[in-house]
């Protein structure tokens, strides 16, 4: 067949291939063309923003946490700047520049290099903290030296001038930078601010490109908290409660000194008790060291609860200092026994006689007279079984069992008139005490003075709850008080120059088998001077195992010893003075 027959019989497909597969590689190099057109036109700033994105870096800026300051201003805990120290895994993947790093990390820190080596390529991406709380020139200076995948972010320290004075009350920061316990966790929602942030460019070491424009949130720093505590006389009280702890062999004790006007508390101190200069977290011990005794924890106050059972049947006119009992060492009451402390009979004796004898058939006596309802109505106009609202997290309403209550008997009427049979925390005992200093008003007591914050100051008032007993009638109590000091020979609550109201407590503490007359919470409570008092002061003192185990021998030295210090410091006139001013 000659040529031209050869081509003109060849196959006519084969042609027809040739023009699919170039209309297709001509279709998709449009298709290209046009995705490339929309990159360049439609999308050209996304995509220039996620190419930002994938250098930008977030550092947060810690705010800078607010202070807790004493009633004088005197900062009890405050914030410096610090540093913590990362190293970058996924830069220091370049083994020789990790290396160099990590030796000179080592010798800036005093750390080994070899350990820094190990922890820095231990894995390959993220970040691994290698110190905390740098300090902050130190801080400054390690970042000028611009270290190979070693970062720097901002925090801070928190600093407790007096390490060694109210732990449980003061608290604590954790690492996560909040409150753990006491006023640090209280308020931590004031001392804590909002932290800021910066937005920016980093260069492959992790720090910021100084051309490039950053955005930055600023931090907003925490309020302060300023306390009513004076930290002086907190320092009197945990020293003389150390002293008598340890004189008397005492388990531990709880000490508060009250501003008898205002129910400032100008000191809350307890033991046993964390120490924040050797404060260990991990403490199994912790939580007990950190309770703060003074809210938490309650006892039977024993017969410091008799000035109540009294200022009672003396408002309601049942009684004057004068009436008188027979007292048979031994009272029957519903179907119990009542006995007195030293198991003595006095016979007759007077309402007066009887406080300072500190008699149990004394206050049984007063309560049939009262009744049960006056009583526990009287109870609960004194604060017993509520809370103080002090404004500390943890406080406990104490116990007491009332008539309407099925676990009620009618002997713990005559139990709960000299302070057994109930319980209550040691500053609703020193809260109702204090009625007396205040002309039968009930003040509520008072930690905080004021809080600061970017919104203003807010300064907290004296608060007077309610009116407990007549005008006359706490005059009456006080004067009996008075005498319970001054007509008790050799009283070891008196205060030089001063003259006290006062009233010792002896508790029996309960166990399984029931009272042991060995084993004892001693107390005191009282004010001065007596003519215008200017201080309340508890003192409780558990399990006292030396010598003696009565308040009176116990306690009360420790309140005089804290008392003449409180009127030293706080300049408090003589009675005479006093009368003699102008």
């Amino acid at each position: 067949m000659p040529p031209e027959q050869r081509a003109a019989a060849r196959p006519s497909h084969l042609t027809w291939r040739h023009w699919l597969l170039a209309t297709a590689v001509v279709l998709a190099f449009a298709a290209l063309l046009a995705r490339l057109a929309i990159i360049q036109v439609g999308g050209h700033e996304r995509y220039i923003e996620e190419a930002a994105a994938a250098r930008m870096g977030v550092a947060e800026v810690p705010a800078s946490r607010g202070a807790i300051l004493d009633a004088t201003g005197y900062p009890l805990a405050t914030s410096i700047d610090t540093w913590d120290v990362y190293i970058d895994t996924f830069l220091w993947r370049d083994r020789e520049r990790a290396l160099v790093a990590a030796a000179q990390l080592g010798a800036r820190l005093n750390l080994d290099p070899s350990d820094l080596y190990a922890l820095g390529t231990s894995r390959t991406i993220g970040d691994v903290p290698v110190l905390r709380l740098l300090g902050y020139e130190d801080g400054l200076d390690l970042r000028e030296e611009a270290l190979w995948g070693v970062r720097l972010l901002p925090s801070s320290r928190r600093v407790y001038a007096e390490r060694e004075l109210a732990g449980p009350l003061i608290g604590y920061v954790g690492l996560d930078g909040h409150g753990l316990w006491g006023v640090e966790a209280d308020f931590d929602h004031v001392l804590r601010g909002k932290p800021g942030f910066i937005v920016g460019e980093e260069d492959p070491l992790g720090r910021p490109i100084s051309f490039v424009q950053s955005t930055t949130l600023r931090p907003l720093s925490g309020g302060d908290v300023q306390l009513t505590l004076d930290r002086f006389i907190q320092a009197i009280a945990e020293r003389e409660l150390a002293r008598a702890v340890e004189e008397n062999k005492a388990t531990g004790g709880t000490v508060i000194v009250m501003e008898s006007r205002t129910g400032a508390i100008l000191a809350m101190a307890s033991l046993p008790t964390v120490r924040l200069s050797t404060l260990d977290l991990n403490a199994e011990e912790l939580a007990a060291l950190t309770r703060n005794r003074a809210i938490m924890d309650v006892y039977e106050p024993g017969s410091v609860f008799k000035t109540l059972t009294t200022a009672m049947a003396l408002d309601l006119g049942l009684i004057t200092p004068e009436t008188t009992y027979v007292d048979e060492g031994i009272a029957q009451v519903s179907g119990g026994v009542i006995r007195n402390w030293n198991f003595t009979a006095y016979g007759e004796v007077t309402m007066t006689e009887y406080l300072q004898r500190s008699l149990n058939t004394g206050a049984a006596w007063l309560s049939d007279q009262i009744g049960a309802r006056a009583f526990y109505q009287y109870l609960e106009k004194f604060g017993i079984g509520e809370l103080t609202h002090i404004g500390l997290g943890g406080e406990a309403r104490g116990l007491m069992r009332r008539p309407s209550d099925d676990a009620w008997y009618p002997i713990d009427l005559a139990t709960n008139s000299y302070g057994q049979g109930l319980a209550v925390t040691p500053l609703q005992t020193i809260t109702a005490v204090n009625v007396f200093a205040n002309d039968g008003a009930l003040i509520q007591p008072q930690i905080i003075s004021q809080v600061a914050t970017r919104e203003g100051v807010r300064r907290f008032q004296p608060v007077t709850v309610r009116q407990v007993v007549e005008p006359q009638t706490s005059q009456t109590m006080a004067q009996m008080m008075l005498d319970v000091v001054d007509n008790v020979p050799y009283h070891l609550g008196r205060v030089e120059g001063y003259r006290v109201a006062g009233k010792t407590g002896t508790t029996l503490i309960s166990t399984a088998s029931g009272y042991d007359f060995e084993t004892t919470i001693a107390s005191f409570a009282g004010f001065l001077p007596y003519e215008d008092p200017h201080v309340t002061i508890l003192v409780k003192i558990d399990r006292p195992s030396a010598d003696s185990h009565l308040g009176g021998i116990v306690a009360a030295p420790v309140f005089a010893r804290i008392a003449t210090d409180v009127m030293e410091y706080l300049n408090v006139p003589l009675p005479q003075q006093q009368v003699a001013a102008p």
